[in-house]
C-alpha cells in the first residue's frame, strides 16, 4: 500500500464517517508503512490512536478490503520519525480480534482498549445486570447460562463489558485461549479463507477457544454462508463448554434475516437488556470519562453544573455524550480557558441542537408502518382487522410518550379519531407490555429507532 493508496481509501472513510469524524480522527494519520499484514500509522497522541482504533478500526479494514488490500491489523502509535517503516510483526486475526487459536499461552491484549475495563465501567440501575453477569464470567468457575446475550442501543456498554472481560481474564487466567472479533469481521476472515481456501484454518482459530466473544452480531442478517458457518462454530464451542459472549443492538427474536436456529440457541442462555441511562447514570459516565481525560489534558479544570448539564440535553446516546466531552477537553486545553457552561453551549452548539430533534406523530406513524409491513394508510385508515388495529396502537403509545400532542391531537392524526380511543390504545399497549415480550421488544426497539 503507498501514500496514495491511503489517500484514496480515507477519502472513501470520510463518507463512511461523515466529514467532522474525519476531519477530527481520520485526516491526522500519517500512514507509514505495511509489513506482514500489519498496516502502521502515525498518530499525535496515544489518546487519539486507541480512539480511532476502538470507534474506526472496522471501518478502516473494510475499506482497505474494498480497495484490494490486504491487512490484518491496524497499529497506531507516536512515531520519532514518521518515514520509518513498521517494525516486522508475526501476523495475527483481523482487528479486533484478541487472540490466534494457535496461541497457547496467555490472553493476548494488543487491542483491547485500555479505557475499556470493569473499573471504568459506571454501573448503574439500567446496567447492573449485564455487569454483574460480564463479572461472573470474568471470574471463570461454573456458571448456570452460556451463551451471554447482551443487547441495547448505541453506547450503552456492550462494547466496553467484552473488553472488560478480556482484561480481566489476562490477567487472571492467562493460560485461556480468547477472541473478541466483530460479526463484520468474522464475516471478512470467512469469506477470506473461502477465497484463500483456508477454510480449516478459519475453522481452527474460531473453534478452539476458550471463550468467543462476538461484537453486533446483527450484521450477520442476510450473510446466509456465514450464518451457517456461525452456526456450526456457536454449537461446536457450546458442545465443548466454551464461553460465548454475544452483543447485538436488539433482542435474538427481533433480528431480521437472521435465521430462526441461530436466534433460539443465541436466546437459550442468559440474555440481558442494557436499558437507556437515567440522569444520574450519564452524569457518573461523565465524571468517570473526565478523570479520564485530566490524564490526557492535564490542568482542565470542569466549572460545576456542565455535567448535569449535558447529562440533561445529550440524553438518547452514551457515544455522543462521550464525544461531546471529548470536544470539550480537547478545546479547553487549545485555548488555556476552563470548561464553563457558555464554552460548552458555543462549543457544542451543533451536538446540542441536534438532540433536540422532535420526535413528530407523523414520523412515529410512518416507523411503525415500516416495522409491521402495513402501508400506513391501512395502519391509520378505519379498518378494524388485528393485523391493523394492533400496530396502531402501538402508534398511538409511542404517540403519548414520546411527543407532547394532547390525545384529542393525537386521534385527529389517526384518522380523526376520538381522544377516548386513543386512551384506550395506550392503556391496552401498557397492559400488553407486561405479559407480551414480543409487544415489549417491538416498542423498545421502536422506541430506540425514533431516539437515534
Amino acid at each position: 500500500m503507498t501514500n496514495d493508496n491511503w489517500a484514496q481509501v480515507s477519502e472513501e472513510l470520510k463518507q463512511a464517517v461523515g466529514a467532522n469524524n474525519h476531519t477530527t480522527w481520520i485526516a491526522p494519520l500519517r500512514f507509514e508503512g505495511l509489513v506482514d499484514g500489519v498496516a502502521r500509522f502515525h498518530v499525535p497522541t496515544t489518546f487519539h490512536g486507541n480512539y480511532v482504533l476502538q470507534n474506526f478500526g472496522d471501518q478502516i479494514l473494510t475499506q482497505l478490503a474494498r480497495a484490494g488490500i490486504t491487512v490484518q491489523r491496524l497499529i497506531f502509535a507516536q512515531s520519532a520519525n514518521a518515514s520509518a517503516a513498521p517494525r516486522p510483526a508475526a501476523p495475527q486475526p483481523a482487528a479486533p480480534a484478541l487472540a490466534a487459536a494457535d496461541d497457547e499461552d496467555a490472553t493476548p491484549s494488543a487491542t483491547l482498549d485500555p479505557r475499556f475495563t470493569f473499573d471504568r465501567f459506571v454501573v448503574g440501575k439500567p446496567n447492573e445486570m449485564a455487569h454483574a453477569a460480564a463479572r461472573r464470567i470474568a471470574e471463570g468457575g461454573s456458571l448456570g447460562f452460556n451463551p451471554l446475550f447482551l443487547y441495547g442501543g448505541v453506547g450503552l456498554g456492550k462494547t466496553h463489558l467484552m473488553h472488560a472481560i478480556g482484561h480481566e481474564l489476562k490477567a487472571n487466567q492467562p493460560h485461556l485461549k480468547v477472541v473478541l472479533t466483530s460479526a463484520e469481521q468474522f464475516m471478512y476472515r470467512f469469506i477470506t479463507a473461502l477465497r484463500d481456501k483456508r477454510m480449516m484454518d478459519f475453522k481452527q482459530l474460531y473453534r478452539s477457544v476458550d471463550v468467543l466473544m462476538v461484537d453486533d452480531i446483527q450484521f450477520l442478517g442476510g450473510k446466509d454462508s456465514t450464518q451457517e458457518e456461525f452456526f456450526h462454530t456457536f454449537n461446536a464451542l457450546i458442545d465443548a463448554g466454551k464461553r460465548i459472549i454475544i452483543s447485538a443492538d436488539r433482542a435474538p427474536g427481533a433480528m431480521k434475516d437472521v435465521e430462526e436456529r441461530i436466534t433460539s440457541r443465541m436466546g437459550s442462555g442468559l440474555v440481558v437488556d442494557l436499558f437507556p441511562t437515567d440522569f444520574e447514570l450519564r452524569v457518573g459516565i461523565l465524571q468517570a470519562k473526565a478523570d479520564y481525560y485530566r490524564a490526557q489534558y492535564p490542568g482542565i479544570v470542569v466549572q460545576p453544573g456542565v455535567f448535569e448539564f449535558l447529562a440533561q440535553r445529550i440524553s438518547n446516546n452514551v457515544r455522543v455524550l462521550e464525544g461531546a466531552l471529548t470536544r470539550l477537553f480537547a478545546f479547553a486545553s487549545l485555548v488555556g480557558r476552563e470548561i464553563s457552561l457558555e464554552m460548552t453551549q458555543d462549543c457544542l452548539a451543533d451536538i446540542l441542537r441536534a438532540s433536540d430533534r422532535k420526535i413528530t406523530v407523523e414520523e412515529i406513524q410512518r416507523r411503525v408502518s415500516e416495522h409491521y409491513n402495513i402501508r400506513l394508510s391501512d395502519m391509520i385508515g378505519p379498518k378494524r382487522l388485528r393485523s391493523y388495529a394492533r400496530p396502531r396502537q402501538v402508534a398511538m403509545y409511542l404517540s403519548k410518550k414520546l411527543t407532547s400532542r394532547s390525545l384529542p391531537e393525537i386521534g385527529r392524526r389517526f384518522g380523526g379519531r376520538d381522544h377516548t380511543t386513543v386512551m384506550h390504545g395506550v392503556r391496552k399497549i401498557e397492559e400488553l407490555k407486561a405479559t407480551d415480550s414480543q409487544i415489549a421488544d417491538d416498542l423498545e426497539l421502536l422506541r430506540r429507532a425514533l431516539e437515534e
